[in-house]
């Protein structure tokens, strides 16, 4: 656990991931005994033009990076979701899946899972929430001007904030 600049004991640090082979969204708070806390959110591009293979060792680069950076003791990534007319979409987002359940587990860092209903429930009130409503609650729990653009950036945050708001990040996480 770090420290803060006072000397006490900084909270954890949630790692939320939004898989996408073209884009990736990663946002990291620190939670504690006040209200959870932005540290950075950003995304990692996989490229939409490069072979699978590159794009996916470009999340795990991405996101290896990040947490070796950050050191984050929980990584939460939402749960795949597959509409039966597109079940290919379904296998490629697996695939991003797995280079982000493989840099954390490589950092000995525990995965969550949680679907992306439950995540906009707990924000917004609704399991069905758009993204425009789910940016919003991103800019009420941290007090943002503007959304984090691409929404992708704030949808990993939505995934950290279930993941703290659940309680899970002192828990063994999931298996991928």
């Amino acid at each position: 656990m770090q420290m803060n600049n006072n000397g006490t004991q900084a909270g954890p640090v949630i790692l939320g991931v939004d898989p996408g082979l073209n884009i990736t969204g990663y946002g990291l708070i620190r939670v504690g005994q006040e209200d959870p806390q932005l540290l950075e959110a950003g995304v990692v591009r996989g490229g939409s033009r490069k072979p699978l293979e590159q794009r996916l060792k470009a999340i795990y680069d991405g996101i290896s990076e990040v947490i070796e950076q950050h050191q984050p003791q929980a990584v939460a990534v939402e749960e795949l979701y597959s509409h039966y007319k597109m079940p290919r979409v379904a296998i490629l987002m697996g695939h991003a899946r797995g280079a982000i359940c493989l840099a954390a587990a490589q950092h000995e860092i525990p995965v969550f899972h949680y679907a992306a209903t439950q995540i906009k429930k707990i924000l917004t009130g609704t399991g069905r929430a758009p993204k425009k409503q789910v940016q919003d609650a991103i800019c009420r729990e941290f007090g943002l001007a503007t959304a984090p653009e691409p929404a992708d950036v704030a949808d990993a945050l939505a995934i950290a904030l279930c993941h703290h708001y659940l309680g899970r990040h002192t828990t063994i996480g999931n298996a991928c």
